[in-house]
């Protein structure tokens, strides 16, 4: 099993990054590549993924408890770390906080957990991707630019961040699946269709993508920092996540692995994102590519084991 999921992918990995290293794309192209999948290919196959299901197979609050409590519990224990005792700044702290409690779930997630679970894999994407995007990602932003515009109320900085992900197309998606699924929608077949066709590019343009944009990337700037960094998001964060999964009622074994599986994944991309936009461009990105190679390890053993 660890072949067939982890081989294809490594791959595509690998030919995303020849082709950018070699320049038979440019580097360029493969932000447009990431646009695609981000706005078009991975809401079409969340959105397909959710509209065609009932609202029991859909929620499960004991799966969202267990993830977003431990995605904040490891934000939190990151965020006083960086903040109160290396004495980063408050925009730094937030950032380097993301990159321990957030994994690549749009693009590697959804390429692995697919291949293991199929269609299934929607339903624990869709919770996954729904605490990243409206509890992680948002409070990154709020302390964020509450750093950097202190001038500013809280009020304005909370209002201004809502609105923008309330615009994040996976939001969307998710959040229109499950009006179908609420008021019983049944979606045309031409729709289904062209759904379907966008939705099977998510995995291997992501996968291409992840590949081209470690281009560049290096371990010369990893110090402890970053080191701790990794650790908390590679052993800290699914351990967390596994721990309530398994104290949790109404848990089965299946979210139990998929939600410490989605938790053991490399940082996403969005982190270096981040970290380039606030001044860590150099230690976000030596923390991802760290991230990544041992993520892929770890990724296989449990692979392996529960698979």
């Amino acid at each position: 099993m660890v072949l067939t999921v982890i081989l294809p992918i490594c791959l595509l990995l690998l030919l995303g990054f020849v082709c950018v290293k070699f320049k038979f794309i440019l580097a360029e192209h493969i932000q447009g590549l990431s646009q695609f999948v981000f706005k078009i290919s991975l809401p079409a196959f969340l959105f397909l993924a959710l509209a065609s299901r009932r609202f029991d197979e859909i929620w499960n609050s004991s799966y969202f408890i267990g993830y977003a409590g431990g995605s904040l519990l490891v934000f939190a224990v990151a965020f006083a770390l960086y903040h109160q005792y290396f004495r980063c700044r408050l925009s730094e702290s937030a950032v380097l906080s993301m990159g321990a409690s957030m994994s690549n779930t749009g693009f590697i997630g959804t390429a692995i957990l697919t291949l293991l679970i199929g269609q299934q894999a929607a339903v624990y994407l869709s919770l996954t991707l729904i605490i990243e995007n409206l509890l992680i990602v948002a409070l990154t932003l709020i302390l964020a630019e509450a750093g950097i515009h202190q001038h500013q109320s809280t009020a304005a900085v909370v209002q201004q961040t809502l609105k923008n992900v309330a615009k994040n197309p996976i939001i969307l998606s998710i959040v229109f699946g499950m009006l179908c699924v609420l008021f019983k929608l049944q979606l045309p077949l031409s729709l289904i269709q062209v759904l379907a066709m966008l939705g099977k590019t998510a995995s291997p343009v992501a996968l291409f993508v992840i590949g081209g944009s470690l281009v560049g990337m290096s371990l010369k700037a990893i110090d402890l920092q970053s080191i701790i960094l990794v650790l908390l998001k590679l052993v800290l964060m699914p351990l967390t996540i596994f721990i309530l999964l398994s104290v949790l009622p109404n848990v089965t074994q299946e979210m139990r692995y998929a939600g410490t599986l989605l938790a053991a994944l490399p940082m996403p991309i969005i982190f270096g994102i981040f970290g380039q936009n606030y001044g860590l461009s150099d230690k976000a990105l030596s923390a991802l590519m760290l991230s990544t190679l041992l993520g892929f390890m770890l990724i296989s053993g449990l692979i392996a084991v529960w698979w």
